[in-house]
């Protein structure tokens, strides 16, 4: 699903006209956005939760040259299913 098919969705779900969902979509991305950089957890009950994880300096291999290469430490965006999506994928 595209970005565009994913308004389409909410415009027709929420009774809203496609401007509007696109401007209720980029908001909702934008707040997650800042409170992800603020390094906060955003939990939607049952959706899921998105949050921020470090990962380590570490040491890594070229596969193709087989040279040590030094992987920065640095933050990554993850997110976790909610049990109520967790049940419907699974169902």
């Amino acid at each position: 699903m595209t970005k565009a098919d994913l308004i389409k969705k909410i415009a027709e779900g929420a009774g809203i006209t496609s401007a509007e969902a696109k401007k209720a979509l980029n908001a909702t991305t934008e707040a997650i956005k800042d409170a992800l950089v603020k390094g906060e957890k955003l939990q939607l009950i049952g959706f899921g939760t998105f949050s921020v994880n470090e990962r380590s300096a570490r040491e890594g291999k070229n596969p193709r040259t087989g040279e040590v290469l030094h992987i920065a430490a640095r933050k990554v965006a993850k997110f976790k299913a909610g049990t109520e999506l967790d049940k419907q994928l699974n169902a």
